[in-house]
């Protein structure tokens, strides 16, 4: 028997389409310790979403061995304050385990931080592809005026740890004279 297609991509949005998609929204009041500016961070309506995620459900769990998922983030385009939005940014609870991004729609930044305090900035563009090493915490930063949407692929077992990446975060994107600017945060 074959079966029906129940999933497809759609291009010109970004996004999948079907009966095997998930998708979770992120609102600013989920984010609360994550932005800098607290005072611009309260006077926001915390409903505003932020960003969304959605994957292809195949099945598997977060945790099983040998499978994997993908995915696309879509960062709305804004600031708090002057700082962009940003994903939470995440390690995998399995650290040593690795993902590849790749860019879809907008413009950005992928910014990595290293188990040894070390840094790697990259820009995020249409057709970009970014490999993320394990034991790297990573996030997203929409720099752009529309939303950025990056595509995910990671294993299976590699799940999330949102907690302990928090602090690996040591350079922050902002927007000072109408320029991207990278602020050193550690200090």
């Amino acid at each position: 028997m074959i079966e029906e297609v129940r999933i497809r991509y759609d291009f010109k949005e970004a996004s999948f389409k079907g009966s095997k998609v998930r998708r979770k929204e992120t609102k600013l009041a989920q984010l609360k310790g994550i932005f800098i500016d607290d005072d611009a961070f309260d006077a926001l309506d915390a409903d505003t979403i932020i960003y969304e995620v959605e994957w292809h459900d195949n099945g598997l769990k977060e945790g099983t061995i040998g499978g994997l998922f993908l995915g696309v983030s879509h960062v709305h385009a804004g600031k708090i304050g002057n700082e962009f939005y940003m994903t939470r940014g995440h390690l995998h609870l399995k650290e040593d385990t690795g993902e590849y991004y790749w860019g879809l729609k907008g413009y950005g930044l992928l910014v990595m931080s290293g188990p040894n305090g070390e840094s790697i900035i990259q820009k995020i563009e249409p057709q970009s592809l970014h490999y993320i090493p394990g034991n790297y915490a990573h996030r997203l930063v929409n720099t752009g005026a529309e939303t950025l949407s990056v595509g995910a692929c990671w294993q299976t077992e590699s799940g999330h740890n949102y907690q302990a990446s928090q602090n690996r975060f040591k350079k922050r994107i902002f927007s000072i004279s109408d320029e991207v600017k990278v602020v050193d945060v550690s200090k």
